[in-house]
């Protein structure tokens, strides 16, 4: 297995027949607060390493072509957003409907609330190109599950990560659907911190 910190932008027309969005996490924010809670706005704020981290999401983003980004309202992924938008040069709005997965919530609560935005996002990206959502760890995982990754692969994500996440902070899966009605293609594209990318066994028949 290598260690990597990002593969190559899908580098999708404005006009390409698969669409592309990205599923990104906040940057760093400071995990040494205990005076606010994290699941409600409005939470944490980035550190200095977050910003940085920010920063290096909104590179990807711009040669990745992303010309929107939707936001969690919580002001560690809004501030996100924020840093990424202005590098990447997308228009930036918030959405409660991938706000951080509360305490009184379970994954099928999360996901009612978060997959009919992704498929107009997603619908929407077949008209202006990839877009972007920047959210929490735990809305990833429950879509990324939802979606069809094999669980295999999303648990040798969440081993390396904090707090079992399938991505580090200011990483992004990339989502795609080569057809409608067909299977989610997916795939961790960007990190700012390497990771080690996953490989399925080989099987010999």
């Amino acid at each position: 297995m290598t260690l990597v910190q990002t593969a190559a932008p899908s580098l999708t027309s404005p006009h390409a027949s698969t669409p592309v969005i990205y599923l990104a996490r906040h940057a760093t924010p400071d995990w040494n607060r205990r005076d606010i809670r994290y699941d409600v706005a409005p939470g944490p704020d980035l550190v200095p390493q977050g910003e940085a981290e920010a920063a290096r999401l909104g590179e990807f983003l711009r040669d990745a072509g992303v010309t929107r980004i939707v936001a969690s309202p919580l002001v560690r992924t809004h501030r996100t957003a924020e840093i990424a938008g202005a590098i990447a040069g997308a228009r930036v709005t918030v959405d409660e409907a991938v706000r951080e997965y509360a305490r009184e919530e379970n994954d099928d609560i999360v996901f009612a609330r978060f997959f009919p935005l992704l498929e107009t996002i997603f619908s929407d990206a077949a008209v202006d190109g990839p877009l972007a959502i920047v959210t929490h760890g735990g809305p990833v995982r429950v879509m990324l599950e939802r979606l069809g990754l094999p669980s295999d692969e999303i648990w040798h994500y969440r081993r390396q990560f904090d707090h079992q996440n399938p991505l580090p902070p200011a990483a992004a899966w990339e989502v795609t659907r080569p057809s409608a009605g067909g299977d989610w293609s997916m795939r961790l594209a960007f990190s700012p911190t390497p990771f080690t990318d996953y490989l399925p066994a080989t099987r010999y028949v």
